[in-house]
């Protein structure tokens, strides 16, 4: 592995994954490139024993802010970003490198590594739903990521309000706070529960694509939930998520979490989710679909009618 030279800020509990499938290897996902033999279950465990460790120091810079007065910076593009993302992003960087000190990082804050390429990338989202954090409301979450080779294999999303923590290995069953969950059947577009964070944020073409698969739902659409919706899918009480315009950070570490746990998680043609993570990268934006029935899924997709 090429060796990376990241630059670390200073220095400022856990559960593992679940067992492994029966008759599933890491790799066996549909499209997927990675081969079971090239990541060990050591390794695996000690890399997913890190990601717990970074999820629980973000936890409590978030406690510390959440309800609490601070400053907002608007970015170039009018998100808002606060001390609390920011201290967050760099605890959970410190921790990695300590134990990975050749991995490459990719945060939505920033921290990029000088090398062109590495085997391991860590994508981070120190608080997934910024506005909901700003305004008090706990449906946030801090979303963590490692790719493998441009796969992602471990999955994390966490709500340190709630101190809900769901887990994801490729090739292992989905645990949330260390016990084993799925998807729930739902085999008809029109009996789907249906998430999207906002509807105001589809726009022209892709706002037409929604609003087909919304009338074929009898249900009313839910909003407002950000990474929540997904964990709430993954835990059989969502079946559908449908979203526009989605940087790699806000779906990379739901990949492993809704396959775990049985679902399907592409883009709005059905392709599989990927992004090669470089210093040249740019956060390319993606139309995501999640769903926990596979069958609801392909009504999504021939509802939505994506070129």
């Amino acid at each position: 592995m090429k060796t990376m030279i990241c630059y670390a800020p200073r220095s400022r509990r856990s559960d593992r994954g679940s067992e492994a499938i029966p008759g599933f290897r890491i790799g066996d996902g549909e499209g997927s490139n990675v081969d079971a033999t090239e990541v060990s279950d050591r390794d695996m465990d000690r890399m997913l024993e890190v990601a717990n460790r970074a999820a629980d120091v973000a936890g409590e810079v978030l406690r510390k802010y959440f309800r609490q007065r601070f400053d907002i910076i608007d970015k170039e593009d009018l998100s808002p970003v606060t001390i609390a993302d920011r201290e967050a992003e760099e605890s959970m960087v410190s921790i990695i490198l300590e134990s990975f000190p050749s991995h490459a990082f990719w945060g939505e804050n920033g921290w990029r590594c000088k090398e062109d390429s590495a085997d391991y990338v860590w994508v981070l989202d120190p608080i997934d739903g910024t506005k909901s954090f700003i305004t008090g409301k706990p449906l946030f979450g801090t979303l963590i990521a490692l790719l493998y080779k441009g796969e992602p294999i471990v999955g994390i999303i966490d709500q340190p309000v709630l101190r809900e923590r769901w887990v994801g290995v490729r090739g292992r069953r989905t645990i949330l706070n260390g016990r084993e969950i799925s998807t729930r059947p739902c085999s008809i577009l029109s009996q789907a529960y249906l998430y999207t964070t906002s509807p105001h944020l589809f726009s022209g073409d892709a706002e037409e694509a929604f609003i087909r698969v919304r009338n074929k739902v009898v249900k009313v659409p839910l909003y407002g939930c950000d990474c929540y919706a997904y964990a709430l899918l993954a835990s059989g009480f969502v079946d559908l998520v449908i979203e526009s315009g989605l940087k790699p950070y806000d779906f990379l570490s739901l990949v492993p979490v809704i396959e775990g746990a049985g679902g399907k998680i592409t883009d709005w043609k059905g392709n599989k989710l990927h992004w090669e993570a470089s210093p040249q990268s740019h956060p390319t934006s993606f139309n995501v679909v999640a769903a926990g029935d596979a069958l609801v899924h392909k009504q999504a997709l021939d509802a939505l009618q994506w070129p």
